[in-house]
């Protein structure tokens, strides 16, 4: 009450100040007879909060959010009965507290929720009375009041005021006027523009969760795989990403952004495929359409801002230095993403970024985060007061803290920066966030009003629709310029540090515990060693490793993003996932299983097949055989051998191995596919050769036989020969004989013939016909015979 008078035109009219101090008299003497029989003073306090929460004052518009002299300011909201009983006289007053010197004052006025009769003004006498004759339990009644600046008692030379909304009024269990609800704002009042204004850099973060596989199409275009659809939800018009581009469009922000989400959308606009069970199907033309239409928005509101490009996908620097330095090579992922940042952004929003800038999850820093920041490059890391404390300082210093060595640390805000953190769909927690955000701004500006000082402001990474609305409203709420002026962050890093300032990095041990509990675990990094190991192997045989390179590698600088803290299952998923699509083109080039083999001889070749389901040729593959026991069978006279070998594009290819055998058994072999550095390639395929050898003797058995065959064969073809010349040499002579017969013996009748006749008829051999076969077997031989012979019984 004492500090409400002390505001010249803010107490009462004399007339009203004595009758309520009349009613306070017949009201205080009840109380004061409790607190005698109750000596207990001190329970005056919470009795008094609690009841003063029977109401629920909701504070849903403040216009404008920073008056000037002229201004009238109207507050609206709505007063709702959370009690058990009907609310009757009740009165609805405006509060305008003292003027407040420091942020630590308005920050105990941003956790106070009750009423506090030793804290809380009175109400204002200017300002309208709205009265509800009764408030039922559950219901809502909505309130207006305006007020002209001029009667709100506010110092001429400005600053930071309480304005609070509360209820007075009677229940049937206590039928006097007592406060049954409040709620506080504060209302930042500066009329004139302050001789030093504070620098203030607010960062626009646009960002999302991982999207693209490493898996593509088999065209020509290599059309990118989405693992879902999501994306296309945040661009669609009043969807997140819509909205951020939206609303920061003509703001003084510096664009903070993470090229592999230009890049996920800049593939949707050129043609996209969406995973669908075991296969992918086509994106729509609607979908495509969207992300074309975001990248012309984003790409005119970055015009003539700066903007910042991360390290591509945001990799999780906390989690790589806690984690990621026990697993050799995880830093080169680090150095990759950031060398993939510039071009990214450069080609698809034609601006220059800047690529020199770290920011760990939550400005949260330690010694080994910032050794991890630094060692890609990054010379300017953003951390938060929260971590790089200045406990000794009564004021906020500049942000910008040289740390040797050429890195800086770019200090944001705290309570600035997490202003507009959680729910920011309700109209009253919006209102709020916003007034009490301009009211710190204010507040940094006076303490060291002769000082001029840089303020960098980093929200969340990932703003919520109604978040980015509020954060939006507030950055608006600056733009008179009466105490503060925008600053890009490239700048912002480069103003003369305070040197009372902390440059003190916290010890590992000071990290907060519920960061370290979200990071990736160790095996998460090893997985993704293993999986780049599999593709540098890979990438050596191809003749076209644009094809299989930037997909896959790409896909496993996502797998260390810190979208995924908070969904270790999901960045388990996308990890497997991604390896499981480079085995399935490392296994595009295999070894054909081959049978068991025999080998009959000293020597043979025994054939290898190597096969490429790949669309494109591979070489630079050394294959290699190996026998297990070179004494009974060597390869290309030694143990193994081998050979180069290039395989076309859906093709198989064979190579064929020079063998020679020493002893009869079993070999187990083994054929390998290396790439021209010596690395094993793929898994080996094993076979067994079954030796049977050929000795000398069996050698020459075998040759004789074969040499009786031949002269077997040369004795028949000459007896068959000689057996034809005495056939022909027979009918010859039979022919001369009967020809000179037929023409010395007269005609005669012919006789019949006698039985003499038959006999001679019998004797006389028969003509033959040229077609008959040959009866002359030469004459026999008593002598036994050879055995070359073959004998007819």
């Amino acid at each position: 009450m004492a500090e409400a008078a002390a505001f010249q035109g803010t107490g009462p009219s004399p007339a009203r100040r004595w009758l309520r101090r009349t009613l306070t008299i017949a009201v205080g003497a009840p109380l004061l007879a409790g607190l005698l029989h109750h000596p207990s003073a001190s329970a005056k306090a919470p009795e008094e909060g609690q009841v003063s929460r029977t109401v629920d004052v909701s504070i849903d518009t403040l216009t404008p959010s920073a008056p000037v002299e002229g201004d009238t300011v109207t507050v609206t909201g709505t007063m709702t009965n959370r009690g058990k009983r009907a609310i009757t006289d009740a009165t609805v007053n405006l509060r305008v507290g003292p003027r407040m010197n420091s942020r630590s004052e308005i920050d105990q006025v941003a956790r106070r929720k009750g009423f506090r009769s030793d804290s809380d003004p009175q109400p204002l006498d200017a300002a309208p009375e709205i009265d509800i004759p009764r408030l039922d339990v559950g219901v809502a009644h909505d309130f207006r009041i305006s007020v002209p600046v001029s009667k709100l008692g506010l110092d001429d030379e400005g600053g930071i005021y309480q304005l609070g909304v509360s209820i007075t009024g009677q229940t049937s269990e206590a039928q006097y006027d007592r406060v049954l609800g409040i709620e506080r704002t504060f209302l930042p009042y500066q009329p004139e523009p302050t001789d030093k204004r504070t620098q203030l850099t607010y960062l626009w973060p646009l960002m999302s969760s991982a999207h693209i596989s490493a898996d593509t199409a088999s065209d020509d275009q290599q059309t990118p795989v989405f693992q879902d659809d999501d994306l296309a939800e945040e661009l669609r018009p009043g969807g997140r990403l819509d909205e951020l581009v939206t609303l920061g469009q003509g703001l003084p922000v510096t664009w903070v952004i993470d090229p592999d989400l230009l890049a996920s959308v800049d593939a949707m606009a050129n043609g996209y495929r969406v995973k669908d069970g075991t296969g992918h199907t086509a994106g729509t033309e609607a979908n495509r359409k969207l992300a074309e239409r975001w990248l012309g928005m984003l790409e005119k509101a970055v015009q003539g801002r700066k903007v910042v490009a991360l390290p591509f996908a945001d990799p999780d620097l906390a989690s790589l230095a806690h984690h990621g330095k026990a697993v050799p090579g995880s830093l080169e992922h680090l150095q990759s993403a950031t060398e993939l940042a510039g071009s990214t952004v450069e080609t698809i929003l034609h601006v220059q970024p800047a690529t020199d800038f770290a920011w760990p999850v939550d400005g949260a820093v330690d010694p080994s985060i910032m050794a991890v920041a630094t060692s890609a490059g990054a010379r300017k890391v953003i951390a938060r007061s929260d971590s790089i404390q200045d406990d000794d300082l009564s004021y906020t210093p500049t942000a910008a803290r040289p740390l040797g060595g050429g890195t800086t640390a770019v200090v944001s805000d705290a309570e600035l920066s997490t202003a507009f953190q959680g729910d920011m769909v309700r109209a009253e927690t919006s209102t709020l966030a916003v007034q009490e955000f301009l009211a710190q701004t204010l507040a940094i500006t006076l303490e060291q009003p002769q000082d001029q000082r840089s303020v960098v402001v980093a929200p969340q990474r990932r703003p919520s629709v109604a978040q980015a609305q509020a954060m939006a409203t507030a950055v608006r709420g600056l733009g008179a310029r009466r105490w503060t002026q925008p600053l890009d962050l490239v700048a912002a890093a480069a103003v003369k540090p305070d040197p009372d300032a902390s440059t003190t990095v916290p010890r590992g041990s000071q990290y907060p515990k519920r960061l370290r509990d979200g990071e990736l675990p160790v095996q998460a990094f090893r997985d993704m060693k293993t999986t780049r190991d599999e593709l540098d192997d890979f990438k050596v045989i191809l003749t076209d490793a644009t094809r299989v390179v930037p997909p896959v590698g790409n896909a496993i600088n996502r797998e260390m993003s810190t979208s995924w803290r908070g969904r270790a299952s999901e960045a388990a998923i996308y990890r497997v996932d991604v390896r499981d699509v480079l085995q399935r083109l490392t296994k595009s080039v295999v070894l054909v299983d081959k049978s068991d083999l025999t080998l009959s001889g000293r020597s043979a070749t025994i054939p290898v097949t190597v096969q490429n389901k790949l669309l494109q040729d591979v070489e630079g593959l050394v294959l290699r055989l190996s026998s297990s026991n070179k004494a009974r069978l060597k390869v290309d006279g030694e143990g193994s051998a081998d050979l180069p070998i290039t395989v076309r594009a859906g093709h198989s290819q064979s190579v064929k191995f020079p063998a020679s055998a020493n002893a009869n058994g079993q070999v187990s072999m083994t054929a390998q596919l290396y790439t021209v550095d010596g690395t094993p390639y793929g898994a080996p395929m094993t076979f067994t050769v079954r030796v049977s050898e050929m000795t000398p003797t069996v050698m020459l058995v075998i040759a004789g036989g074969v040499l009786l065959l031949v002269l077997a064969g040369v004795r028949m073809y000459s007896q068959r020969k000689r057996l034809a010349a005495r056939a022909a040499e027979a009918e010859a002579e039979t022919e001369t004989e009967v020809e000179p017969e037929a023409e010395s013996e007269p005609e005669a009748e012919a006789e019949p013939a006698g039985p003499e006749d038959d006999t001679t008829a019998q004797d006389t051999p028969a003509a033959e016909h040229p077609s008959d076969p040959d009866t002359d077997t030469g004459p026999e031989s008593g002598d036994p015979s050879s055995p070359s012979e073959k004998v007819d019984r």
